[in-house]
């Protein structure tokens, strides 16, 4: 199969006669038949997302780099119920942005969701960075490349009074040290989806905004270190985070209810009041946290 062709269609999770754009509806509304976009699907919590919603029955539009990792979640989610289009995509490129929509759309006939998640990171002391390439490379993958497809799916979204997800993260919310670019690239997030939101009142089409914590995924691996390449190996205490499957639960939960924002921790529900009475705390928090990997 390749990125024009969309794969056999899953009988498990799909109900007779539910038309396309079932998500339009109300915040109880269900997601067999509806047509919904996941970025960096290919693998960690992208890959648990498209799970979570094949287990629904969606018809998904699955994109990301790896176009042979991409095939196999396709296969996945279709034996799970789901329906799945493969499209390789490069997020930070706009006409790869144009294209995965409509090739979507194409497919499927409307778009209900687009769920933003692709991403990359960075663990390195600002000072220790010899590459300030690294920089403009996390936010032309994290943050354009949230708002590249935003822009090609608002119109068809605008049609079926749709959903638009971010999958940000509590560096979006607070300073966090050794992630000075990628938490600089959260926070666009935040501030971008934010105002959108605001432009958006009365169209229908809803914003959410998801903050996990730490979250067990191969995004730690591949984190570029202070020369810009991947470090290969995870710093953080796996055993003690949330794993991928849990992350897109929530994800998947908050999409349906069409929240508003949705924080994927206690201490960053907390930390959001702390810190307006002792920033001081949050600060110290962040760093006990990097420093532990949990």
């Amino acid at each position: 199969m390749n990125g024009q062709q969309a794969g056999a269609r899953g009988s498990a999770g799909n109900q007779a006669g539910t038309p396309a754009g079932s998500l339009a509806g109300g915040p109880a509304s269900g997601l067999p038949g509806s047509s919904i976009i996941v970025t960096g699907a290919s693998q960690g919590i992208g890959k648990a997302v498209c799970l979570e919603l094949a287990s629904q029955g969606a018809r998904l539009t699955l994109a990301a780099r790896d176009a042979a990792a991409l095939e196999q979640v396709a296969a996945a989610c279709r034996e799970r119920g789901g329906e799945a289009l493969v499209v390789p995509t490069d997020v930070s490129q706009p006409a790869d942005c144009e294209r995965l929509v409509r090739q979507a759309v194409a497919t499927w006939g409307s778009l209900d969701a687009l769920i933003n998640n692709a991403g990359i990171d960075m663990i390195a002391r600002f000072e220790d960075v010899a590459d300030l390439q690294l920089f403009e490379r996390l936010m032309r993958v994290n943050y354009l490349g949230y708002v590249y497809p935003t822009y090609h799916a608002l119109p068809e979204l605008r049609r079926s009074r749709g959903r638009l997800v971010a999958v940000s993260s509590l560096a979006g919310m607070t300073g966090v040290p050794t992630r000075t670019g990628y938490a600089a690239s959260k926070h666009a997030i935040f501030g971008f989806f934010d105002s959108l939101r605001i432009e958006l009142a009365g169209t229908g089409v809803t914003v959410t905004l998801v903050a996990p914590d730490f979250v067990l995924s191969e995004i730690h691996r591949r984190a570029a270190g202070p020369d810009g390449r991947p470090l290969g190996h995870s710093p953080m205490q796996e055993s003690s985070i949330m794993t991928a499957e849990q992350c897109a639960h929530h994800i998947v939960k908050a999409m349906q209810k069409r929240q508003r924002l949705r924080i994927l921790s206690l201490r960053g529900r907390l930390g959001r009041y702390v810190r307006l009475v002792a920033p001081g705390l949050i600060d110290a928090i962040a760093a006990r946290a990097v420093r532990l990997g949990r």
